[in-house]
């Protein structure tokens, strides 16, 4: 089974983390299929930057989110976007919202 998931990098104390795309059994700072994001928990407000139409193809082959990685997906709106796309709307329109999104996400920082 593929998961996508977090994977740890940063230093001693201060971490910092890969979104990434693993098979479940692989350790968790180990082998990898994709790196598809990242996000720095640190800044204020956290940093989360993400290749949305990356995610939306791992989440049609079957790839099940962590725990961490969907409540970050919620929080960002991600979820509900993906859930327009299943619904029939245009990805093409969904993914140009959500580059607006982050677009206005980085100004505030």
């Amino acid at each position: 089974m593929v998961k996508i998931r977090l994977r740890r990098t940063g230093l001693k104390n201060q971490p910092s983390y890969r979104i990434v795309v693993a098979e479940k059994e692989a350790p968790r700072d180990g082998r990898f299929l994709e790196i598809i994001g990242n996000y720095n928990p640190r800044t204020e407000p956290f940093t989360f930057d993400v290749k949305e139409d990356r995610v939306y193809h791992w989440l049609r082959q079957g790839a099940q989110p962590s725990e961490s990685v969907a409540q970050l997906f919620r929080t960002v709106g991600l979820t509900e976007r993906y859930e327009r796309v299943k619904a029939g709307e245009a990805e093409e329109t969904v993914l140009e919202e959500a580059r607006k999104f982050y677009e206005n996400r980085k100004s505030k920082q």
